[in-house]
């Protein structure tokens, strides 16, 4: 049984360790994958799970994330509660659990087949993620009813939010919830980006290398899914080839957002 981990708990973490080895006690047959995010970034989280869910994937096929920054309630807490534990199934069968937190459930929320709470306290722990959810997912996955609650209502999931940065992979690439079907300028065309206090000038490509060394490109990347009517979402994606434009941009945060606008050059077309 594939599981996908996604957690913020840092690369390499004793925290992932922890996690798998309780996941096997009530799994052992679990075949866990692990996915870092960054410390609070449930938009980060929010997207891969999409990114795994929404693809093709192995029959049984678990995404089990948790980012939760609990912030849910600004007052004091007792008990260490946080923010509940929620599952989705999807139409391709994969079944996701994890903390409705922020943006976490936002990019599967309206592909989503069902949309339920799972029967599990919300407090009790401080490492909630090893110590009450992996046996509530178990149970989800081993399909117990008593396993899951009342239904979560969509309303109780946020929109995801547009024109910012989504995810940061290992080559710098930034990729934004930005549709392909959004993109207002044309291919080969100049224009000018602005991410925070850095702004660079930028080529629309309509592919990953469609632009010379040193260039950054706004490209549709590789990241997006087609739905159950055979709708297609590609995300667009900035990228600088041969370098970083996560370093480019200043190293960015996820959830930044990108101001894009038409650009005329009177030479070159690289970096501003």
């Amino acid at each position: 049984m594939l599981i996908h981990i996604i957690a913020d708990y840092g690369q390499g973490d004793l925290a992932f360790a922890e996690v798998v080895q309780r996941i096997r006690l009530y799994l052992p047959d679990a075949e866990p994958i692990l996915t870092p995010v960054p410390a609070f970034s449930t938009l980060a989280a929010g997207f891969c799970v999409a990114q795994l869910g929404l693809n093709e994937a192995p029959a049984g096929t678990i995404i089990y994330h948790n980012v939760a920054p609990r912030q849910d309630d600004e007052q004091a807490r007792t008990e260490n509660a946080g923010e509940r534990l929620a599952f989705a199934r999807l139409p391709n069968g994969v079944r996701v659990m994890g903390v409705n937190a922020g943006h976490a459930f936002s990019f599967v929320r309206d592909a989503a087949a069902e949309l339920r709470w799972a029967a599990v306290a919300a407090e009790g722990s401080q490492f909630r993620s090893r110590d009450l959810f992996p046996q509530a997912a178990a149970a989800i996955a081993l399909g117990q009813p008593e396993a899951l609650d009342d239904v979560l209502e969509p309303t109780d999931i946020p929109d995801i939010p547009e024109n910012c940065i989504a995810y940061i992979d290992g080559y710098g690439n930034l990729k934004t919830t930005i549709k392909q079907s959004d993109r207002k300028a044309e291919v080969g065309s100049a224009i000018s980006v602005r991410i925070g206090d850095t702004e660079q000038t930028a080529i629309a490509s309509d592919g990953s290398f469609a632009v010379e060394p040193g260039q950054i490109a706004f490209a549709p990347g590789s990241s997006g899914w087609t739905d159950s009517a055979g709708q297609e979402t590609q995300w667009m994606e900035l990228f600088l080839r041969g370098h970083s434009a996560w370093e480019a941009f200043g190293r960015p945060a996820v959830g930044s957002q990108i101001q894009i606008r038409e650009r005329i050059l009177a030479g070159n077309s690289g970096p501003a």
